[in-house]
């Protein structure tokens, strides 16, 4: 393996950090570079990326700690450089979107902590979501933290950064989504009657501030999550994976 000269970025390239983040990247197809800790000592997980690497005809290389530590914040000892983003949809998109009569969207209403954001799109990547749908203003950026976060989930996971979520909730509504949103105040609950069949969008809102009121207004359904504790509410990403294992996933037995 090389030894780095210096990883140069051109303009518009990013990286991701963190061997998982790493790996996905590669996986993806994303991926041009992978530059690992000099000093680092060989375990599975970074053979298993370096074979991934190899396979992919990724650049592999060998660079010092410094290099990495100009590149990216807590890599431990891992960093992808970047040769093309996670994927990206505009609106207009959704009517020509090949999608199959079940399939599952993720709607997430101004998420603003990239932790949340990352461990949302995961949630929604391991159970199978087709789209997620953010906001573009006042909600956390596709960034580093956010797809470290997210495992490598958001780049393979198809986004539709909206600018307006509400209009983005009608366009799924077009092509046949019915879109259940998650409220506290909903009169059912997930376990009151199964989640209607085929295209279906689970929306989820920031915790404390839930939906929006015209995004609520736009959804077809709200059901609420039991709350049988002292803590009345659940982060979004622990909603999320709630409202699909035990709502949307069983429709499909």
């Amino acid at each position: 393996m090389p030894r780095g000269r210096g990883a140069r970025l051109s303009p518009g390239e990013e990286v991701v950090a963190g061997r998982r983040a790493a790996l996905e990247a590669v996986r993806a197809g994303l991926a041009r570079a992978v530059l690992l800790d000099a000093r680092a000592r060989a375990t599975p997980g970074l053979r298993s990326l370096e074979e991934a690497a190899r396979r992919a005809g990724v650049e592999l290389q060998r660079a010092p700690r410094s290099e990495l530590d100009r590149l990216a914040e807590d890599h431990r000892g891992v960093v992808a450089v970047l040769a093309g983003g996670a994927p990206t949809l505009a609106e207009r998109d959704l009517a020509t979107l090949a999608l199959a009569d079940d399939a599952l969207a993720v709607v997430l209403d101004g998420i603003e902590d990239p932790q949340n954001l990352g461990a949302a799109a995961r949630v929604a990547e391991v159970a199978g979501a087709a789209l997620l749908v953010t906001r573009r203003r006042r909600a956390a950026p596709v960034s580093a933290a956010a797809i470290r976060a997210s495992a490598g989930a958001l780049l393979h996971l198809p986004h539709l950064r909206a600018a307006n979520v509400a209009r983005a909730i009608e366009r799924l509504q077009a092509v046949g989504f019915t879109v259940v949103g998650l409220a506290g105040e909903a009169d059912r609950t997930v376990y009151d009657e199964p989640a209607p069949p085929g295209r279906l969008a689970i929306v989820v809102g920031a915790e404390g501030a839930g939906l929006s009121r015209l995004v609520r207004e736009r959804c077809d359904l709200l059901v609420s999550l039991p709350m049988r504790g002292k803590v009345g509410s659940l982060n979004a990403a622990t909603a999320l994976a709630a409202a699909l294992y035990a709502y949307a996933l069983p429709r499909s037995g």
